[in-house]
């Protein structure tokens, strides 16, 4: 048993944490690439290295014996995928300077990249990551369909953050 060993209610309630600040952070980016292109492509490379910061975190703490081989062994899987999504975002920035895809048209396309990466990551990790991929795949979509989008996408997160406290709720009463 680790020094960090928390409790199963602990860990849903940090990895609730990281899927709200995940979906604050995916919002902000929306709103960054909507003013900027230029800016929205570095946002989202930052947020590649946020989204496996994470990922790793919430990989430790799944880890309930805490072996540093294990350990290392998340570390590295971990950052392979990531390193693989943020080198595919590259890819069509480099798309976007050969004039094959436009700045607008670029932005859905990271988007929806780091929406699979996310949903790949959350099938090892736990569904709240894998919800905010799917989040991120949503929002990419409304952008290209609504001049709404950024209303559209907050209430969209605002709907999640509320059905996922909802689920926990109804999932600790069952428990008792």
């Amino acid at each position: 048993m680790g020094l960090f060993k928390l409790s199963d209610e602990r860990e849903f309630q940090i990895e609730d944490g990281i899927l709200f600040f995940l979906l604050l952070l995916s919002l902000g980016g929306i709103i960054v690439t909507d003013f900027s292109p230029l800016d929205g492509y570095a946002y989202w490379m930052v947020m590649v290295v946020v989204f496996a910061l994470l990922a790793i975190l919430i990989a430790w703490l799944q880890d309930k014996e805490q072996v540093d081989d294990e350990f290392s062994s998340i570390v590295k899987e971990q950052a392979l995928h990531w390193l693989s999504s943020m080198a595919t975002i590259g890819g069509v920035f480099l798309l976007e300077q050969a004039d094959v895809l436009t700045e607008t048209s670029s932005s859905p396309v990271m988007l929806l990249i780091l929406a699979l990466a996310t949903i790949l990551d959350g099938i090892r990790i736990g569904w709240r990551f894998s919800l905010v991929g799917v989040y991120l795949g949503i929002a990419a979509i409304i952008i290209a369909y609504s001049d709404h989008f950024l209303l559209i996408n907050s209430l969209l997160a605002i709907l999640i953050v509320a059905l996922t406290i909802g689920l926990e709720i109804w999932l600790a009463k069952r428990a008792v």
